[in-house]
């Protein structure tokens, strides 16, 4: 397992956790992200490091190797010219760069080889970082929808249906009761303007009464000579 997987898996542990804990999971998942950049930005300079060192060794192999057929080529050139001890000397020098040149090429593959891992477990973290992204839209919004709910439950949990109840049949009571104080109080009005009528009535003729006695006086008028 590499460095960057590990810092990954103890990263994403520890924001489990604090989502666990959190009160605002939309502020804990912004963070997260946040966090996620700076590792990816540790990541691409630790990456860029074991380049360079890839780089370096790249061109010392290439040196070394370039002196081996360098020596080489001189070797044989000198012994054309039939300088024998030149040409040992040139050997025992290239034997020499050969010696580094193997050290140098096993050092450039070791250094490739982690490079190589160090730039996969970067992209890994990169792909990671972008669902990460991705996701975030619809984790916060099933937090939302579940703070939502949260909060209804609770408002429900009080709501107090018992407590409304004897409520509203305590105001019925109540609303009964000023009806029949309303009908009461009609039917002693009433009672009361009855007597009053009556009493009025005695003095009173009707109105028909009236006009055919002037009538019946009208008419004997015309009746005398």
């Amino acid at each position: 397992m590499g460095i960057f997987k590990r810092l990954r898996d103890m990263t994403m542990a520890s924001i489990n956790d604090m989502l666990d804990k959190a009160e605002d999971p939309v502020k804990m998942l912004n963070q997260f992200l946040r966090d996620m950049e700076e590792d990816i930005n540790d990541a691409e300079a630790a990456v860029a490091k074991q380049i360079a060192i890839e780089k370096r060794f790249q061109q010392q192999t290439q040196e070394a190797e370039e002196m081996v057929n360098k020596r080489a080529e001189q070797a044989m050139k000198a012994l054309e010219q039939g300088n024998e001890d030149l040409a040992r000397r040139a050997l025992e020098d290239k034997k020499e760069h050969q010696t580094r040149y193997d050290e140098l090429k096993r050092q450039y593959d070791i250094a490739k080889t982690n490079a190589d891992q160090l730039r996969n477990q970067l992209n890994d973290m990169k792909d990671e970082f972008s669902k990460m992204k991705n996701k975030k839209d619809l984790l916060i919004a099933r937090a939302e929808a579940a703070k939502a709910q949260k909060q209804i439950n609770q408002a429900m949990s009080g709501f107090g249906v018992d407590n409304a109840s004897k409520g509203f049949d305590r105001m019925t009571e109540k609303v009964l009761q000023m009806e029949a104080e309303a009908q009461a109080s009609g039917e002693i009005r009433a009672k009361n303007r009855g007597l009053d009528d009556e009493l009025d009535a005695l003095g009173a003729s009707s109105g028909v009464d009236d006009e055919l006695a002037a009538m019946k006086a009208k008419l004997a008028a015309k009746k005398q000579p």
